[in-house]
């Protein structure tokens, strides 16, 4: 190792230079423990934010649902009014209500009302639709931070572990 060229260097002798290179070993492991640790806690923090901006989404989905369904009623509402005045001003004109004019604009105000309200709920299948997609990328970045993570501290693991326990692998150590 360089730190017993280090104590040559220093005039460090037998002693005092394997306490050096212990302390600098003990060191080194401690860095790679930092290391490790780091690594795996960016992944677990990750992980959390990801699965914190899914549920926003989620939540995010079901305000959008009754918004929509809100937003459906009403328009029914003030359709089946509209249908409800029309036929009051047909009335008041001596038109009878099933007379063949009435129907025709009864039947053309109902296909109106549904069609606004397919509208409607179109728009809202639309917004979750991509409110959903939204929340599996969320979930799937979760994972894959999570993954990532730990898949760098094993990988972090596994390369300092010869220097961590030189024994471990004996002579047979790559430069």
């Amino acid at each position: 190792m360089c730190v017993l060229g280090l104590g040559a260097v220093l005039g460090l002798t037998g002693a005092t230079a394997a306490g050096a290179t212990a302390a600098a070993s003990t060191l080194a492991t401690i860095g790679t423990v930092i290391g490790l640790v780091g690594t795996v806690y960016q992944g677990v923090s990750g992980y959390r934010a990801g699965k914190a901006q899914a549920a926003e989404i989620a939540t995010q989905r079901k305000t959008e649902a009754a918004l929509t369904a809100t937003q459906d009623a009403r328009q029914r509402a003030k359709m089946a009014s509209a249908i409800r005045q029309q036929s009051a001003e047909l009335a008041a004109r001596g038109v009878q209500l099933d007379s063949p004019t009435a129907v025709a604009l009864g039947q053309t105000a109902a296909q109106e009302l549904s069609f606004d309200s397919q509208a409607i709920r179109s728009g809202g299948i639309a917004r979750d639709r991509e409110l959903s997609a939204q929340q599996r990328i969320a979930n799937a970045t979760a994972n894959s931070s999570m993954f990532r993570g730990i898949g760098g501290a094993a990988g972090s693991f596994l390369t300092a572990a010869p220097d961590i326990w030189p024994g471990l692998v004996g002579e047979r150590r790559l430069a």
